[in-house]
This record gives structure tokens, C-alpha cells and sequence, in this order.
């Protein structure tokens, strides 16, 4: 069924028109550092399809919500957004709550009273941790990669 799974794959990632190849030296890298991973535009939507199937990509789109959050130059914006943030991520039975401790929470519930670009950090970093220890091994070692990394001495077309 590894034929298939790569099928699911490329339809999943299907771009339009101007294709790229995904080449195994690319992928390859994505297993050096999460860091790695991340920078890659294909790394980044096939670890998250990873996370999905495991019900535990919060952490990931926490990460990515907070490198966009870091781009607003408006001080408008960027107070809606941190409430926002906070409301889905971090408070208390958030519908996307991520795993952080109580004090880093209570940081956070007073940064976003004067939101800067640093305002989650410290939670961003705690959970890039987190993924980092447990769910970037586990997708190094999952059929989605191994399969892909496998699949990559032919090109494949994304």
C-alpha cells in the first residue's frame, strides 16, 4: 500500500501549475532539526498532516499563529490578535489549548494587556520543546516519512 499512500500524499499536496520537485535532498534535511523541518514549505504541511492524524497538531499551528502574530506591525492588531490567541491557545479549556505550565499562562494573560511581538515566547518555545522531544521523533520514525524519503529516488511531483 506504500503506492498508495504516496498517491494520498501528492493529491493532498497537489500544487497548480508551477511544480516543484520534492527531492530527497530536501527531505532528508528535515531530519536534522525541527528547525529544518519548519523552513520548509512541504516539511512543514506534511508533518502537519502527520500531527492531524494524531490529533495533536495544536502545537504546530500555535507555532506558525505565533510567527505570524510576531509580523503585525500594528499595535491595533496586534492587541485583537493576542486576545485571539490567547482565547483559542492558552487560557484554560481553550478549544486548542496547548500544554504549558500555570506561571507561563499567567505571564501571558499579563503580557497581552501592552502585546508586544515577545508576548508568547515563552510559550512558543515550551511548546516547539514539546515537539521537538515527542511528536518530530515520532514522525521521523512514521510511515508518512519513511515512505516519502523512499519514494524520493524517483521525483516526485508536488
Amino acid at each position: 500500500s506504500n503506492g498508495n499512500l504516496k498517491s494520498r500524499l501528492q493529491s493532498k499536496f497537489a500544487q497548480p501549475a508551477n511544480t516543484e520537485e520534492l527531492c530527497f535532498e530536501e527531505m532528508s534535511q528535515w531530519s536534522q532539526s525541527l528547525e529544518r523541518l519548519l523552513s520548509s514549505k512541504y516539511g512543514m504541511k506534511i508533518f502537519q498532516a502527520f500531527l492531524k492524524s494524531e490529533f495533536s497538531d495544536e502545537n504546530l499551528e500555535f507555532w506558525v499563529v505565533c510567527e505570524d502574530y510576531k509580523k503585525i506591525k500594528s499595535s491595533f492588531r496586534m492587541s485583537s490578535r493576542a486576545k485571539k490567541i490567547f482565547k483559542c491557545y492558552i487560557q484554560a479549556e481553550a478549544p486548542r489549548e496547548i500544554n504549558i505550565d500555570h506561571k507561563t499562562r499567567d505571564v501571558i494573560r499579563t503580557n497581552i494587556k501592552v502585546p508586544s511581538t515577545v508576548c508568547f515566547d515563552d510559550a512558543q518555545r515550551i511548546v516547539f520543546g514539546l515537539m521537538e522531544k515527542d511528536s518530530y521523533p515520532r514522525f521521523l520514525k512514521s510511515d508518512v516519512y519513511r515512505t516519502l524519503l523512499d519514494s524520493t529516488s524517483e521525483p516526485m511531483r508536488m
